[in-house]
């Protein structure tokens, strides 16, 4: 571990060969109603975990981890590996990862969110899983969203409660995300409307996907 200057390291955390670790991190930290050193923090060999980063005991991750500055990884959240987190994510409490997933900068990933292998979510793309806000029930119909193996979505989508989009589709930015994306299924908009499939998309001579021209709606 390089770098443990002002680093707050609560007791049980297990940490990997190889780890670099900036200033100014908080491991460990205990969720409420927990005691430090109660619940066992684990990360794999050779993560990084960059500055005024805090992730709470509870939580697994896996090897080759990546955060950036000021990320937040609450308790009882499992990462697999070969994973990365861009600086001012948030990963809310029991949420599932699998490896090799990448979190771009300022992504919001609620409870009970399920983000398959391979997936990424593109910069400040907002995940949720309140059906009801501010309702009496809130807690107790909270359903998070399923990103299928190889899915993207794009910068600043918005995706609702319970959604699940499928493996290897791709969700436009800025979409809004009210229903189900089937695999291999392109949708952009607000609502987000099916407008291709990535399997016909093209690339162009510098290798950039050329996306079919969408009409406006009537």
């Amino acid at each position: 571990m390089t770098g443990p200057e002002a680093l707050v390291c609560y007791p049980n955390v297990l940490l990997g060969e190889g780890a670099s670790v900036d200033p100014f991190v908080i491991l460990g930290r205990p969720p409420r109603g927990a005691q430090p050193g109660e619940l066992i923090l684990k990360i794999g060999v050779h993560a990084v975990i960059r500055s005024h980063t805090v992730i709470y005991a509870g939580t697994t991750i896996g090897n080759n981890f990546q955060v950036g500055h000021n990320a937040l990884i609450r308790e009882f959240t499992v990462i697999g590996d070969d994973c990365s987190v861009g600086s001012g994510s948030i990963v809310e409490f029991k949420v599932q990862i699998g490896n090799g997933v990448r979190l771009h900068s300022n992504v919001f990933v609620p409870e009970y969110c399920r983000l398959e292998d391979g997936c990424w979510i593109g910069p400040n793309a907002v995940l949720t899983n309140a059906k009801f806000p501010a309702a009496r029930r809130t807690k107790e119909t909270l359903q998070g969203v399923v990103v299928g193996k190889k899915a993207i979505v794009g910068a600043n989508a918005t995706v609702l409660p319970g959604v699940v989009i499928g493996p290897r589709a791709l969700v436009g930015a800025g979409a809004v995300v009210t229903r189900d994306v089937e695999a291999d299924a392109v949708v952009v908009g607000n609502p987000a409307r099916h407008v291709a499939k990535v399997s016909d998309l093209r690339y162009d001579d510098v290798g950039a996907l050329v996306y079919p021209e969408v009409a406006e709606p009537k």
